[in-house]
C-alpha cells in the first residue's frame, strides 16, 4: 500500500509531468512527437491532439492513474496541452483555453458491449460496435450566465450530467431578486450528439439479441462517425438515472449505463476516417505477395471459381458471376458531376432446392462487406433508411440495409415474396445507387452503392419453361432490366449429374468433407477479391470494337422478330468485361475479358431471353411483351377494329375467329384462346352474348 501512497498528485504536479512527459517524448525516429502535434494545432484549427496509449508505458505511474481515476489525468493533460500550447500560439490558447482536449489512440483494455456492466463505471474502456444511429448535434451548456432584473450577472457552472441548477439567490450580495434570466450570448456552449453503437454481427452469440449502448460525443468528435460505421470507441463509462413509473421524478434508484466518448478510431486502420477500412480488408504485406503470386498462377481463373462455395456442385456460370459482381467494375464520375454505376446486380430465380439461398450466404459472407437479409422481413425502411423518434423527442435517421452495405453488396433472398411497396424502394437503389428519403422534416439522399444478388422461386414451385420469364416471376419489370444478369436455376433430372450432386452431397457428411486441393482458403480468397476491388482497368481497342459489334448486331432491327437491347446491356457488358479485368488483376481490360462478358449475357439471354413462343432469343422478355406476342396483338386489334366499323357493330364470335385465322397467325384454337385472354384482360368486351366490342 505504502508504495501506491507516494505517487499522489496535486492537478497542478500531475499536469506538469504530463507536460514534460509530451515535451521529452521523442518517437523511433528521434522526433518530438507531442511537440510537433502541438505546433500543428494553430494552423489546423485543432482543439485536441492524439496520444498513443503504448507510448505511455515509459510512464508506469500514468498508467495507474488511468485505471484509477480517468477524470483526473484527463484534465491533467488539458492543461499540459494548454500550458505548452501557451508559450508558442499565446493568443490561441487563450481562445481556445476551455476546449483543450487529449484523444487517447490505441488503449489496451478493449471490451465487448456485453461486458460493460455495474463494475465499470467510472472506468475507462475501449469498445467496438457498429453506429446504428446519430442524433443531430446540439449545444451543450458549459457555462451559463444569468442577469437579475438589476443586470448583476449570476454565473452557473454546469460540472457532471445533464441538469443545470437555476441559481437561487443572486452572486452581488446585496442585491435582494429572486427572478433570472440566461443570457445565451455571454454563456458558453460546446457541441454535443448521441450515437447509439450496437454489437458487431460477428461478435454476436449464438441465439441472442445484439446489446446496444449509447454514447455522448463532443466537441471536434460530433459528426465523425455515421451509422453504418465500425468503429472502435474509447471512453469513461457512466450512469445517468432511468426514469421509473410510480417514482417521482430524480428519486429513482435505477440508472442505464452511457459512454463518454473521448476517442473514435475506425475499425480495420484503428485510425482516422480518410483510411477507413474494414479489418478483413486490410492486407499485409506477406499476405499481398501471396495474392500477387496467386494472380499470375495460369489457372487462377478457375481455381477461383472452385474455390467459391466448394460445397455446391455445380451452377459453375453463376459461381463465376457472383465472383464478378463481388468485385465489380469502378464507378465513373463525369465531368458534369452525374456518375455511372460500377456495381453489377444479379438476379436468380429457380425451382427449389437449387442451392440458391447457400450461394447468397456463401456471397454475403466473403465479401469484404456484405450483408444477407431475408424477403419477408425486410420492408422498405429497412432495406433504405428509417426516420425513428428518440426518446429526447429527436427524429433520428436509422440507416438500412443498402446503406448499411455501401461499397459493397447485399444479398436479398426470397425476394418475390417481398411485398411490392418495400420491392419499390430498390428501383432508386439499383441504378441511381443512392436512397432518397423524405420523412417527418428529413428530406436525405443516402449513398447506396452496393451491388444487389437477389433470389427467387417462380410463381408455381417450379419453373414453367413454357412460360416467359415475366410469367414465372411475379417482380414489376422495370425491376428486372435493371439486373445485368439474370439466371435461371433449373432442376433437369440427369443420370450423371444426380450421381455426382449425390455423391457430393454424401462426402460432406463424412469426416474429410470437400478436400479440394485446388480451393483457395476463405479468408486468402476474401483478401483476394478485396485486394482486386482496386484495380483500375482500362478499356482496350479490340474490347471496345468487340462489345460495339456484339451491341450493333443485337440492335439489328431489319428482322420482324427484333430484339430490343437496350443501353443498359451495353452498359451491363462493360462492366462484367472491366470486372474480370479486375478479378484477374490486370491494368487493361482485353479481347477475352469483353468475350467473355458477352458469352455471359449471351448465356442469360439463351435461358431467360427466349420467347417461348417462337423460340427466338427476343429481349423484349425481359421488358414486358416479347415481340411475337405484341404483333399478335396489333393484328387481333386491326382486325376487330375492322369487323366493327366506324358505328362499332358487335362483331360475332365465328367470324371473329374466321377472319383471325385468314392472317395465317392463329389457328382456330388459338384464336378462340386469345379471345378469352383479351376479355379477361378487359381490353375487349362482351357487348350481346357471343358478340365483342373494343373497350
Amino acid at each position: 500500500m505504502s508504495k501506491t501512497e507516494e505517487v499522489t498528485y496535486s492537478p497542478s504536479g500531475l499536469s506538469d509531468k504530463v507536460k514534460d512527459f509530451l515535451i521529452r517524448y521523442k518517437d523511433k525516429f528521434g522526433n518530438y512527437k507531442y511537440v510537433d502535434a502541438i505546433d500543428s494545432m494553430m494552423p489546423k484549427r485543432a482543439k485536441s491532439i492524439h496520444v498513443d496509449y503504448n507510448d505511455l508505458v515509459i510512464e508506469p505511474e500514468f498508467e495507474k492513474i488511468f485505471s484509477a481515476n480517468p477524470d483526473q489525468i484527463f484534465d491533467a493533460f488539458s492543461r499540459a496541452i494548454k500550458e505548452a500550447l501557451q508559450t508558442r500560439f499565446p493568443d490561441y490558447a487563450e481562445k481556445i483555453k476551455d476546449e483543450v482536449r487529449v484523444r487517447l489512440v490505441n488503449y489496451p483494455l478493449e471490451r465487448s458491449l456485453r461486458q460493460i456492466n455495474a463494475e465499470t463505471i467510472g472506468k475507462i474502456t475501449s469498445v467496438s460496435g457498429m453506429v446504428v444511429r446519430a442524433s443531430e448535434v446540439k449545444p451543450l451548456a458549459k457555462e451559463l450566465v444569468f442577469v437579475c432584473p438589476d443586470e448583476h450577472q449570476t454565473k452557473v457552472i454546469q460540472l457532471k450530467g445533464m441538469d443545470v441548477k437555476i441559481p437561487v439567490v443572486c452572486d452581488n450580495p446585496n442585491c435582494k431578486h429572486r427572478d433570472f434570466e440566461l443570457k445565451p450570448e455571454a454563456s458558453k456552449f460546446i457541441d454535443f450528439q448521441i450515437l447509439r453503437l450496437q454489437e458487431l454481427p460477428e461478435d454476436l452469440p449464438p441465439g441472442q439479441l445484439p446489446h446496444y449502448i449509447d454514447v455522448t460525443t463532443r466537441q471536434d468528435l460530433v459528426d465523425n462517425s455515421r451509422p453504418g460505421d465500425r468503429i472502435i470507441l474509447t471512453g469513461v463509462v457512466r450512469v445517468e438515472q432511468e426514469s421509473v413509473a410510480g417514482v417521482q421524478r430524480g428519486h429513482s434508484g435505477l440508472y442505464r449505463l452511457r459512454i463518454e466518448g473521448n476517442n473514435i478510431e475506425f475499425l480495420g486502420g484503428r485510425g482516422s476516417k480518410t483510411d477507413r477500412k474494414i479489418a478483413r480488408e486490410e492486407v499485409s504485406p506477406e499476405e499481398e505477395k501471396m495474392i500477387k503470386a496467386l494472380s499470375q498462377s495460369p489457372n487462377v481463373y478457375q481455381r477461383l471459381i472452385d474455390s467459391f462455395a466448394p460445397h455446391i456442385q455445380g451452377h459453375e456460370l453463376i459461381k463465376e458471376a457472383i465472383l464478378l459482381l463481388i468485385v465489380g467494375s469502378n464507378q465513373r464520375l463525369l465531368g458534369d458531376g452525374s456518375k455511372i454505376r460500377g456495381d453489377i446486380n444479379i438476379f436468380l430465380v429457380g425451382d427449389p432446392g437449387t442451392a440458391k439461398s447457400e450461394m447468397l450466404k456463401f456471397c454475403a459472407r466473403i465479401a469484404p462487406r456484405g450483408l444477407y437479409t431475408s424477403g419477408r422481413g425486410s420492408t422498405a425502411a429497412g432495406l433504405t433508411a428509417a426516420v425513428v423518434k428518440d426518446k429526447t423527442g429527436i427524429m433520428m435517421l436509422e440507416a438500412g440495409a443498402v446503406v448499411l452495405g455501401d461499397q459493397g453488396l447485399v444479398s436479398i433472398d426470397e425476394f418475390d415474396k417481398m411485398k411490392p411497396e418495400d420491392r419499390s424502394a430498390l428501383h432508386e437503389v439499383m441504378e441511381q445507387q443512392s436512397a432518397s428519403i423524405a420523412k417527418g422534416g428529413i428530406v436525405a439522399t443516402l449513398n447506396a452503392r452496393t451491388s444487389i444478388l437477389a433470389a427467387a422461386n417462380p410463381m408455381y414451385g417450379k419453373y414453367d419453361p413454357f412460360k416467359n420469364i415475366t410469367e414465372n416471376v411475379n417482380l414489376p419489370i422495370p425491376l428486372l432490366t435493371r439486373f445485368d444478369l439474370i439466371f435461371v436455376v433449373r432442376d433437369i433430372p440427369s443420370k450423371e449429374k444426380d450421381e455426382r450432386i449425390a455423391r457430393h452431397i454424401i462426402a460432406l457428411h463424412t469426416p474429410q468433407g470437400t478436400d479440394k486441393h485446388s480451393v483457395i482458403d476463405v479468408d486468402l480468397l476474401t483478401k483476394y477479391l478485396s485486394y482486386a476491388k482496386r484495380g483500375v482497368p482500362t478499356l482496350t481497342k479490340e474490347a471496345e470494337e468487340k462489345i460495339l459489334a456484339y451491341y450493333l448486331q443485337m440492335r439489328n432491327v431489319e428482322s420482324e422478330e427484333m430484339i430490343t437491347v437496350t443501353p443498359r446491356q451495353l452498359e451491363g457488358i462493360i462492366r462484367l468485361s472491366t470486372a474480370r479485368a479486375r478479378l484477374l488483376m490486370k491494368d487493361t481490360v482485353e479481347e477475352d475479358d469483353a468475350e467473355r462478358a458477352i458469352f455471359l449475357i449471351e448465356s442469360m439471354l439463351q435461358d431467360a431471353g427466349v420467347d417461348v413462343n417462337t423460340g427466338k432469343v427476343d429481349l423484349g422478355v425481359l421488358q414486358g411483351r416479347p415481340r411475337s406476342e405484341v404483333s399478335k396483338m396489333q393484328l387481333f386489334m386491326d382486325v376487330l377494329k375492322g369487323l366493327e366499323g366506324d358505328n362499332k357493330v358487335p362483331v360475332e364470335e365465328k367470324t371473329f375467329v374466321k377472319e383471325l385465322e385468314k392472317s395465317d397467325k392463329f389457328t382456330e384454337e388459338e384464336a378462340r384462346n386469345y379471345i378469352r385472354r383479351m376479355l379477361r384482360e378487359a381490353s375487349i368486351y362482351e357487348s350481346k352474348p357471343g358478340h365483342y366490342n373494343r373497350v
